[in-house]
C-alpha cells in the first residue's frame, strides 16, 4: 500500500510531463499526492472501519475534491445515488492495493478487488485490471517468484507480459484504461532490482504516470519489503496528517514493509 502511494507521489509531476527516460530527479518542486493516493487510503479506511467501499469513496472526494479525478468519477461521486458507470479505466487498480493486505487467501483477495471496483468501475475490464494487481500484489508479498506471478497473472487474466519495457518505451502514450496500463505497471515491477528502479522503469514509459508508478510500486514494495529511506521519508512529508493517520493505522492492523516499526514512526511525525 504504502509502495502505490509513494509511486503516484513520485510519478505526480510526470504525468503531464512525460519523461522517456529511467534518469530524472525523484522530488522535482511541483510533486504531490493526487487522486491515486487518495483513493488508495480511502480503500484502506474502508476496509479498516467496515464501511462501504461507495461511501468512503465518496466521502474522500469531497474531502480531496481537486486531487485530480477523471471527469466522469468526479460526476460518479457527488451524487450519492448514481450507479456505476461501466469504466474499464485504471483507477480501479490503482486504489485496490490495501486489499492485498487485509485478505488472507486468493479467493478473498479477487473477491474483494472485484467488490472495491464494482461500485463505480465495473466494466469487466475495470474489474480485471483491479484484481491483476490485488493478486499480483498479494503473490508478492507472500513471496511467490516474480516467474510465478508473471505465469499466473497472464494465465488468469490474459495479459501480454512478455514485452519489455525498452521496448514499449518507444511506442508508449497516455492510456487510462487497464488494459493499456496494466499490464505495463506490472512488466515494470518484473524487470525491476529493487523498488527504486521499478518506479523509475514505471515512471520512463511515459503515459498515466504517476498511476503506472503507483500499481508498479504496490507490487514492488510488497515484493521488495522496503523502500530507500530518502524515498520514504520525503515522500511521506507530501502527506497532510490526515492521510498520514489514515495510513499509520492500516499499517498497525497490517504490516506494509519489513521494517513497518519505522513507518509508523515516520507517520506519527
Amino acid at each position: 500500500m504504502i509502495g502505490a502511494i509513494l509511486g503516484d507521489i513520485l510519478g505526480s509531476t510526470y504525468e503531464w510531463r512525460n519523461t522517456k527516460t529511467e534518469t530524472f530527479p525523484l522530488f522535482p518542486p511541483e510533486t504531490r499526492f493526487t487522486d491515486d493516493t487518495v483513493m488508495t487510503i480511502a480503500t484502506s479506511y474502508a476496509l479498516l472501519q467496515q464501511k462501504s467501499y461507495r461511501e468512503t469513496y465518496q466521502n474522500f472526494y469531497h474531502r480531496y475534491p481537486n486531487a485530480g479525478y477523471g471527469s466522469r468519477f468526479s460526476e460518479w461521486a457527488q451524487n450519492k445515488e448514481a450507479n456505476a458507470y461501466g469504466s474499464y479505466g485504471n483507477g480501479s487498480a490503482m486504489r485496490v492495493s490495501p486489499v492485498a493486505y487485509a485478505f488472507r487467501t486468493e479467493t478473498e483477495v479477487l473477491s474483494e478487488a472485484e467488490r472495491s471496483a464494482g461500485v463505480s468501475h465495473n466494466h469487466p475490464e475495470g474489474i480485471k485490471g483491479a484484481k491483476a494487481i490485488a493478486l499480483a500484489t498479494f503473490y508478492a508479498r507472500n513471496g511467490k517468484s516474480k516467474d510465478f506471478i508473471q505465469k499466473e497473472i497472464e494465465k488468469r487474466f490474459g495479459y501480454n507480459l512478455q514485452d519489455s519495457i525498452s521496448n514499449i518505451r518507444k511506442t508508449y502514450h497516455f492510456d487510462v484504461s487497464c488494459q493499456g496500463s496494466v499490464p505495463e505497471a506490472i512488466i515494470s515491477f518484473l524487470e525491476s532490482t529493487d523498488y527504486e528502479s521499478a518506479i523509475r522503469k514505471a515512471i520512463s514509459l511515459g503515459g498515466d504516470s504517476d498511476t503506472i508508478a503507483c500499481m508498479c510500486g504496490s507490487i514492488a514494495s510488497a515484493y521488495y519489503g522496503e523502500i530507500p529511506d530518502l524515498i520514504l521519508s520525503k515522500g511521506i512529508s507530501y502527506l497532510d496528517s490526515y492521510l498520514k493517520e489514515q495510513v499509520k493505522q492500516f499499517a498497525k492492523q497490517y504490516p506494509v514493509l519489513k521494517n513497518n516499526s519505522d513507518l509508523i514512526k515516520l507517520l506519527s511525525k
